[in-house]
């Protein structure tokens, strides 16, 4: 598939009507082409028209049919595997090994979203069947499914150029609740966008669906985003970036006369507490070095980048710093997505060295490119970090901050005044009743604060399963009760309707009495199988 710069409304490539902007090679930061067009407001509500007029046909697809479809875009992204990762090395200035992974992970969260289609569980099928005889009052026919919302836009996020963008976790679980997708890509890898672009619409136009079913555009500056949100017919939003950016489109999401739901990732430091029995003896050594591992990875690019280390005030607590600090120092910085990524870390490492109470423990060297700032590493008391608010705030990229604590109920009381959070990384010895007793206490804490409680690992690396959590509460996502990577992203794009007394031959196909989709369904509140009615 040739990389041609266009934008792709309603599942055809156009050119764009608002000027151009061209790729950057983040190791080097050489512009390279093609010059990708910019869509213009008519080409936006063009998109936007066809996804609305696109709904109603793909909404009604059966759920085999639905997974045939998600199942052809997987297949469509594997089958250009080493041109798409070629082209997205270049645009993001990751490795080639992280991105074949990346894109293994792109279709295969496509695949799952497919079999969780195929067996229509998402659907949440209930009835309740009349009760014409019941004292006092009879009960009417009552049965219920969830619909798909409407018409997403998803924002491609800078740090996933594959999972989290184009046909990434959001656009695969709003097109498998049957909502069309229209993409506003990221400008960071428009060539990668484009390559996935095209082999979601080639699924579309294989599998005979409208081509409003999907929509890819390009855009510079905050205006494409408003205009996309602000359109009356788009009815949810997907979003990965930062809070500036997603508490601007939140607010216009609440200023529509039909305010619409956003389901935005925004940021996170991701709290590790290393309990006392973790770095007894030489334990030490090596959870300092799988910390330094999980903070450098990726440049420190992750959601889940573990931002904030507490470990205890100790000797065993100052070898973990010296340890770690040994390790910071003799890294080197790797090339960061963009240019302003990695002067926003510069920005933000300097302030955090600059802060009251912070000491710079080491930083290590940059990289060759212009783009590959060096990891920093800080420590700070626990007094300071509760009494200044700016230590809790995200530094993306490789940058820790250690903080030192004097207890484990010290350390509650801090914890619980932290905001939401996406994940939260516990480190004890399971084996010592202290740590055991520490934790017990600090677990419910973390609950709330938290989406996702690791233990004895680090959070870098989010599984896509059925099991996972990728949200938490605010600010860490706009909205807690969902996530954006494993089979419950789904329902973030379905809504429950009940259908009250209606006749068999006009209830949607999940409902009917003849069950012709094989539906597991919950009757009068105990699940019957689909192959049971």
């Amino acid at each position: 598939m040739p990389v041609d710069g266009k934008p792709i409304v309603a599942g055809k490539p156009v050119e764009g009507g608002a000027g151009s902007l061209q790729a950057v090679d983040p190791a080097t930061g050489e512009e390279f082409g093609p010059a990708f067009g910019l869509v213009d407001a008519r080409q936006i509500e063009d998109a936007t028209r066809a996804a609305e007029a696109a709904f109603d046909v793909f909404r009604a697809q059966a759920p085999d049919e639905r997974a045939s479809f998600l199942r052809r875009v997987a297949d469509n992204i594997e089958a250009i595997g080493p041109e798409l990762t070629a082209r997205a090395v270049r645009e993001s200035g990751l490795p080639q090994a992280r991105l074949e992974g990346e894109r293994a992970r792109t279709v295969g969260q496509l695949r799952m979203f497919a079999d969780v289609v195929a067996q229509g569980d998402a659907l949440q099928a209930r009835i309740d069947p009349a009760l014409p005889d019941r004292k006092p009052a009879p009960r009417p026919d009552l049965r219920l499914a969830h619909v798909p919302v409407g018409p997403v836009v998803v924002f491609g996020a800078s740090n996933f150029p594959l999972a989290f963008s184009t046909a990434g976790g959001d656009t695969a679980s709003a097109l498998a609740a049957g909502c069309p997708v229209v993409v506003k890509a990221h400008n960071a890898h428009p060539g990668t966008a484009e390559l996935v672009g095209q082999a979601v619409a080639k699924a579309v136009a294989d599998s005979g669906l409208p081509g409003g079913v999907f929509s890819l555009l390009f855009g510079e500056g905050n205006a494409i985003g408003q205009a996309l949100v602000a359109d009356p017919r788009i009815k949810a939003v997907g979003f990965t970036g930062s809070r500036a950016g997603g508490l601007a489109l939140m607010r216009t999401a609440a200023a529509r006369p039909e305010p619409i739901p956003v389901f935005a990732e925004m940021s996170s430091t991701n709290p590790v507490v290393v309990l006392p029995g973790a770095l007894a003896g030489d334990a030490v050594e090596d959870l300092a070095a799988a910390y330094v591992g999980s903070l450098t990875l990726g440049s420190g690019q992750f959601c889940t980048n573990p931002g904030l280390v507490f470990v205890p005030s100790s000797p065993q607590g100052d070898r973990f710093v010296a340890a770690a600090g040994r390790l910071v120092a003799e890294a080197v910085g790797q090339t960061m997505l963009t240019g302003p990524i990695a002067r926003a870390f510069e920005a933000g490492v300097e302030a955090l060295a600059a802060e009251p109470g912070v000491e710079t423990v080491a930083r290590g060297t940059g990289g060759s490119g212009p783009n590959g700032p060096a990891p920093g590493l800080f420590t700070a008391g626990l007094a300071s970090l509760t009494a200044n608010p700016r230590l809790q705030e995200e530094v993306f990229g490789a940058a820790g901050l250690v903080v030192r604590y004097p207890s484990a109920e010290a350390l509650a009381e801090a914890l619980e005044a932290m905001e939401g959070q996406l994940t939260a990384t516990l480190h004890a010895d399971s084996g010592s009743p202290a740590d055991v007793e520490d934790a017990r206490l600090l677990i419910p804490v973390l609950e709330r604060r938290v989406g996702r409680i690791v233990f004895g690992g680090w959070p870098t690396g989010v599984e896509v399963a059925h099991a996972m959590v990728h949200g938490g509460p605010f600010p860490a996502t706009s909205d807690p009760r969902g996530t954006s990577v494993g089979s419950l992203a789904v329902h973030r794009f379905l809504r429950p309707v009940s259908y009250q007394g209606v006749p068999d031959a006009l209830l949607p196909p999940a409902l009917r009495e003849a069950n012709p989709w094989n539906l597991n369904r919950r009757v009068e509140g105990a699940v019957v199988p689909g192959g049971e009615q």
